[in-house]
């Protein structure tokens, strides 16, 4: 682990220090309070040993500056302290010390002190992994490995914020798998989701490294094109159109013989302000009108 010691008593921080290093540790030391904050926020370490009564920044003070940061992992806090009477404990631990020791300190108490630290970081480390791999797949598609209709939320409203405030341009795309019901019927279902997979696949392709590929439902995905014209966005669905149609991919069930892609798309421009869901329902109408004009081609909302 990491452990930073602080304290102004230099007999004190010695001793504290070569406990730390016979545990097997890597130390930093600091001298006041002050400086135990800056090392603090530039090494970020696992463990903080701090002095109660120091100049600068007092103990207390340091405790509740670290519990007010939002940091992934987490920092135990041993609070040495030459004040043992119970308020002085409780005060220490609702400042967010997780434990104390009374000075003078006892290099054998500290070591047990740094065995529990070092379960409780290694716990939240653990903890801090599976969030983050639950959080992933809440919004990971699990079929195609796109983001889902969850992250695609969150995205937008960030992107729609962003683009209302700078008056920026932004698309989106919805996209549909040609007569997708008639090749599961004719090719199965393991078939229909291996061509899913190929077609995102394609359309992460074809995207710009800015844009975001979602899948929306069933057969349809949807392109968020940042930073993007309505004509630019067509130009960019007919690129992945043409990907699609290189796949070739067969289906006799399609008029052309291979799995085909159709595409509205709406656009968030200075004259046309609109929120989230009213582009979201006018790519979807667009795409409707694709549909309707023959399919295997892009349309414009109205």
């Amino acid at each position: 682990m990491k452990v930073l010691v602080a304290d102004d008593d230099p007999g004190s921080l010695m001793v504290a220090r070569a406990a730390v290093e016979r545990s097997g540790h890597d130390c930093l030391t600091a001298a006041d309070g002050d400086e135990a904050w800056a090392l603090y926020l530039q090494h970020q370490p696992d463990v903080v040993v701090t002095d109660w009564m120091m100049p600068g920044m007092d103990g207390l003070a340091l405790c509740r500056a670290i519990r007010a940061r939002r940091a992934d992992l987490y920092t135990y806090i041993v609070l040495l302290t030459s004040q043992g009477s119970r308020d002085d404990v409780l005060a220490g631990l609702e400042a967010g010390a997780d434990d104390y020791v009374t000075k003078p300190l006892d290099p054998f108490v500290l070591h047990a002190r740094l065995l529990v630290a070092l379960r409780i970081t290694t716990l939240h480390a653990d903890l801090a992994h599976y969030r983050k791999v639950l959080s992933q797949q809440a919004r990971t598609d699990p079929l195609t490995g796109l983001n889902n209709r969850l992250k695609l939320s969150e995205d937008l409203e960030q992107l729609h914020a962003r683009s209302h405030r700078y008056a920026e341009e932004y698309c989106v795309a919805m996209c549909d798998v040609d007569n997708f019901k008639s090749y599961n019927d004719i090719y199965g279902h393991q078939a229909g989701d291996l061509a899913l997979r190929t077609v995102a696949a394609a359309l992460v392709g074809t995207a710009r490294e800015t844009d975001g590929v979602y899948r929306y439902g069933g057969e349809e995905f949807l392109l968020v094109l940042p930073n993007q014209s309505q004509l630019g966005a067509k130009a960019s669905m007919e690129r992945a159109l043409d990907a699609v149609r290189e796949l070739d991919i067969a289906h006799s069930g399609d008029p052309t013989g291979r799995l085909t892609l159709s595409a509205g798309i709406s656009a968030f421009t200075a004259g046309h302000r609109a929120d989230a869901e009213t582009l979201l329902g006018e790519a979807d109408a667009a795409l409707y009108a694709a549909k309707a004009a023959g399919r295997n081609r892009v349309e414009l909302a109205l």
